[in-house]
């Protein structure tokens, strides 16, 4: 699954800043990676990592998937060069990263949905999935929003870390899908524009739903 040489791409779990550090797989043992030590892709420099440090990790497989996972710092060791040691999960824990398509979590997060050019009425309403490239929201019983209409969608991310983030949107609507049994209609829509923050953000929420669904058994 993880070759020694490989690339890992580590992130702080927590942090509300965007950090992201590379560094490669020197060795494995069991359910521990050692690692040279990250260099930071905004500054180039050596990050100092401490022992606990909550981490997410994510690699490139041989089937071209981006695979994600949890990790904490678990110590370091100076063989041939100095290393950091990390944990790695068992592979039933390991999160697929579609690349070309970014993949849906099945979650309600509140939104509020603002006509650019008062093209319908403003509304509040949930989400019935979100992914880092759209949502689908569902729809107030008289709302009537016509396909590719351009929009701004408040959407609230609330992170594991407690924090919450609150992202403005500029979206648009793709269809109305006619609810079954008495549910009400949903609205897929699309980001449009969207920052690399704000994506960055949305990965990561993607991300923390997916390991929660692997915790409860349901994915």
């Amino acid at each position: 699954m993880i070759n020694i040489g490989d690339t890992i791409i580590l992130e702080p779990k927590n942090s509300i800043v965007n950090e992201r550090y590379r560094c490669k797989l020197v060795e494995k043992k069991g359910d521990q990676l050692y690692i040279d030590y990250p260099v930071s892709m905004d500054t180039g420099r050596t990050v100092f990592l401490l022992d606990g440090s909550q981490l997410k990790g994510s690699f490139v497989g041989k089937d071209n998937t981006v695979y994600m996972f949890e990790t904490e710092v678990k110590g370091r060791t100076k063989q041939n060069i100095p290393m950091i040691i990390i944990s790695f999960p068992e592979e039933e824990q390991l999160v697929k990263i579609q690349r070309r398509q970014f993949v849906r979590v099945d979650t309600a997060v509140d939104v509020a949905a603002h006509p650019i050019r008062g093209e319908f009425e403003p509304f509040v309403t949930i989400t019935s999935d979100v992914s880092a490239g759209g949502a689908a929201l569902i729809l107030p019983v008289k709302a009537n929003i016509q396909p590719g209409t351009l929009f701004n969608c408040w959407v609230v991310l609330p992170m594991q870390s407690g924090d919450y983030h609150y992202l403005n949107l500029r979206s648009k609507a793709i269809r109305t899908i006619p609810g079954k049994n008495g549910e009400r209609n949903k609205m897929p829509i699309e980001f449009v524009d969207i920052s690399g923050t704000d994506r960055q953000l949305l990965i990561r929420f993607s991300f923390e739903c997916q390991i929660n669904l692997k915790r409860k058994g349901i994915n």
